[in-house]
């Protein structure tokens, strides 16, 4: 006697319960959908449609994926950032949520229609491809230290359609001397003993791109105490740190020689990301003064 079909519904609720995650019916319905090809409206609207005996297979697979850990984004090989979809591997950071704060911050500067932006630590792309959907005509550039990671943010770039310029370097190492309207990074900030590296997701990231020394600021020093020799005058740098680090982020700022210091929450109220102006800024019109600052170097 032939095995009874299972409805979506069947499915999407035992799932759910198999899987160990902040979301599990989201992450049940989002395989269900790459096994169906149908829209998770659909699982809403038509909860008794039946799984075939291949798709129930392929989707229990997954799902066994899920509940032993290996996170979503690997699973479908793909994340959601910002307004964009972006191909992801094992070699790279998942993109959070959390991090479109800092393109938000960016967004927000008084920068000139045609800024010069570095993404230092690019991963996927993420930050920059974003920054260069919103604002076309800024000349956006990014760094990843593992050929991997430049591979994967090019495919993203050249998939997206954008203009996205991704070189091989760790931080400012291998770049030509210019100078830049924004510099903007999310590095790792991890500590080495923190407790974090044991739990969800994080496992199986890429240690390369979480973890920064005893106190997880070795990597933000380098950022912050390099930026300024890199920055136009009045140009900016953004990053992102832990919830617990904005205080010490914001005294490197200070040593730095940075002003309009500022640290700013995430969605869940944490201190996320600290910005500061490389001062000497008296142009009425932001990134004009880069121009001699670039003769300069």
């Amino acid at each position: 006697m032939s095995e009874p079909l299972l409805t979506c519904d069947a499915a999407l609720r035992k799932a759910a319960a198999d899987i160990d995650s902040d979301s599990p019916r989201l992450d049940a319905e989002l395989l269900l959908a790459r096994v169906t090809g149908w829209s998770r409206t659909a699982f809403r609207a038509w909860p008794e449609r039946a799984l075939s005996p291949v798709q129930r297979t392929e989707f229990e697979a997954l799902v066994a994926q899920r509940a032993a850990g290996q996170p979503i984004a690997h699973i479908l090989g793909e994340q959601g950032f910002w307004s964009l979809s972006l191909q992801v591997n094992e070699a790279t950071l998942i993109p959070r949520p959390d991090t479109e704060c800092l393109v938000e911050a960016a967004l927000a500067l008084p920068l000139t229609a045609q800024a010069r932006v570095m993404d230092l630590g690019t991963g996927t792309g993420a930050i920059a491809l974003a920054l260069a959907s919103e604002r076309r005509h800024w000349r956006v550039q990014a760094t990843d230290a593992i050929p991997e990671a430049v591979a994967v943010a090019r495919a993203n770039n050249q998939r997206l359609g954008l203009s996205v310029s991704v070189s091989q370097s760790h931080w400012f190492e291998n770049l030509p001397p210019q100078r830049f309207d924004l510099i903007i990074s999310n590095p790792p900030y991890i500590a080495t003993e923190d407790h974090h590296l044991g739990c969800g997701d994080v496992r199986f990231e890429p240690a390369t791109a979480l973890v920064s020394g005893r106190d997880g600021l070795d990597d933000l020093r380098i950022i912050v105490n390099s930026a300024p020799e890199w920055l136009v005058r009045g140009g900016w740098l953004v990053v992102e740190h832990g919830f617990d680090q904005a205080e010490r982020v914001r005294a490197l700022f200070v040593t730095a020689g940075f002003d309009a210091i500022e640290s700013r929450q995430d969605y869940g109220q944490q201190d996320r990301l600290t910005l500061g102006r490389n001062p000497g800024h008296h142009s009425t019109i932001p990134g004009n003064e880069g121009v001699n600052d670039d003769a300069q170097r």
